[in-house]
C-alpha cells in the first residue's frame, strides 16, 4: 500500500497537535520528522524530545531523518523517544551495514538515504540489509525546495534491482512533492510520499492530505 508521510518541518509549532490531528483526518499514513543539527546540513531543526512529544500526539508510526552529524550516537534516543522508522545518509556512517543492524535490533525499520547527487550504485552491498530507501528530491536541508526531475530515474532504477532481486525494501521520495507531481512519482515506483509544504502550507491541512492519498491511491 502506498502511504502519505506529513513532515512536520512545514507544520505550525504552535499548533503542532491540532495538526497532526488534522493529516490524520485526512489519511496520512505516517509522521515524518526531518532531524538537521546545523553541521551536516545548514539548519537547525530540533531533537528527540519534539519526537516524543508526537508521540504522545498520535498513534501513527513516526518516520525520523536523521541529517545529522554521527547519528550512531543518536539512533537510541530517537528510538526511545518514539521513532518507529529511522534513516541515515551514509556519507555520514563509517559502518553502515552495522548501523542498518543497530536499528533494527532496537526494534526500529531502518532505511539509508540517497542525496539528489549520490548514485543508487552506491547502496548495491546494503540493499538486501534495509527496509526503505529515501530519495531526495531535492538538497537536504530546507523545505519548501522544487521537485529534483532526475529523482525519477532513481526511483526507477530501485525499483527494477527491488524486482530483478526480489528484494523487500519500500522507496520513499522527500522535497518538492506536490499535487502537481506526484502521480508521475507513484508511477515510477514509489512507496512513501514525503510532504510538508503542498500539506501543512494549504488552507485546508485535511483536505491537502486527502488529495495527495487519493493521486497515490
Amino acid at each position: 500500500m502506498k502511504k502519505i508521510a506529513p513532515s512536520i518541518l512545514a507544520a505550525d509549532f504552535s499548533y503542532l497537535a491540532e495538526q497532526i490531528r488534522l493529516v490524520e483526518i485526512g489519511g496520512a499514513d505516517i509522521i515524518h520528522c526531518d532531524i538537521m543539527d546545523g553541521k551536516f546540513v545548514p539548519n537547525i531543526t530540533f531533537g528527540p524530545i519534539v519526537v516524543k512529544a508526537v508521540r504522545k500526539i498520535t498513534k501513527l508510526p513516526i518516520d525520523v531523518h536523521l541529517m545529522i552529524k554521527d547519528p550512531d550516537n543518536f539512533i537510541e534516543d530517537f528510538i526511545k523517544a518514539g521513532a518507529d522508522y529511522i534513516s541515515v545518509h551514509q556519507e555520514e556512517v563509517v559502518h553502515l551495514h552495522r548501523t542498518i543492524s543497530r536499528i533494527k535490533e532496537l526494534g526500529a525499520k531502518a532505511g539509508v538515504v540517497l542525496n539528489p547527487a549520490t548514485p543508487v550504485n552506491t547502496l548495491d552491498d546494503i540493499l538486501e540489509f534495509v527496509d526503505y530507501i529515501l530519495v531526495m528530491s531535492v538538497n537536504p536541508g530546507f523545505g519548501g525546495q522544487s521537485f529534483i526531475e532526475s529523482s525519477l530515474k532513481k526511483i526507477e532504477e530501485l525499483k527494477k534491482i527491488r524486482e530483478d532481486k526480489n528484494l523487500n525494501y519500500e522507496i520513499e521520495i522527500d522535497g518538492g512533492v506536490t499535487s502537481k507531481n506526484i502521480e508521475k512519482i507513484s508511477k515510477a515506483g514509489c512507496d512513501i510520499f514525503v510532504a510538508g509544504s503542498s500539506i501543512f502550507g494549504e488552507d485546508n491541512i485535511s483536505a491537502a492530505s486527502t488529495e495527495l492519498k487519493k493521486l497515490i491511491s
